[in-house]
């Protein structure tokens, strides 16, 4: 059963914590928290003090998706605040190897992203050292933008590698994911569903959600 995580970067800012209950309440599986620094990408969005002040509100893992340069500075903070996985970009500046061992040390589970323009391969000696990968479909930095479908290759390349080599990662596509979007993924062998304005913008994100977990593969 595919998993679906809702992004809170789409939730209303002035409520956090009313939509994390809703989500929570809709059925989601996970929770995806976007952090921006103004430098990896052109954004800023939420820091630790935003997570510690969530995380007594759910009970879902919080999969925290660091887009910031040199991430193992804030793998810490990070988890102190109460991230169950935390997620780097092999893109960003600092010793990628170093930050994924830093996650697990603290008990956390690492996860790696790649962008749009960056190959599987890129990905591969990581892999064995995660427990996901967050294969980018947009161009990482705001949310509502459209899927990039030539990113679908990549998915049936991790989930073969994957496959091959008995590996428990979870593959994890995030960008302008929806109804159409999210189940081509799934049959490219996606396990997770990372989505923003798709799910908070439903008449109905429990029946919305209820849908995209019957995606996956036969």
């Amino acid at each position: 059963m595919t998993k679906v995580s809702p992004s809170m970067l789409s939730a209303d800012f002035s409520k956090l914590g009313e939509e994390l209950k809703r989500v929570e309440n809709a059925g989601a599986d996970w929770v995806h928290i976007d952090v921006m620094d103004g430098m990896f990408v052109p954004n800023i969005t939420i820091g630790p003090s935003v997570v510690k002040a969530l995380r007594p509100l759910s009970k879902l893992p919080f999969d925290v998706h660091l887009m910031i340069e040199d991430p193992i500075r804030y793998v810490e903070e990070f988890s102190k605040a109460g991230a169950d996985m935390i997620t780097v970009h092999i893109e960003s500046k600092g010793n990628t190897m170093r930050a994924i061992e830093k996650i697990r040390s603290l008990g956390r589970s690492p996860g790696i992203s790649i962008n749009p323009g960056t190959p599987f391969s890129k990905a591969r000696k990581y892999m064995d050292k995660v427990d996901l990968i967050l294969i980018m479909t947009v161009q990482p930095g705001f949310g509502g933008q459209a899927f990039r479908e030539e990113c679908v290759p990549k998915i049936t390349q991790a989930r073969r590698y994957i496959d091959d080599n008995g590996l428990g990662v979870e593959i994890v596509i995030d960008g302008g994911i929806n109804r159409e979007t999210g189940k081509i993924c799934a049959d490219a062998g996606a396990t997770v569903l990372a989505a923003g304005s798709s799910l908070f913008s439903a008449e109905d994100m429990r029946s919305e959600i209820t849908l995209w977990r019957s995606f996956g593969r036969e």
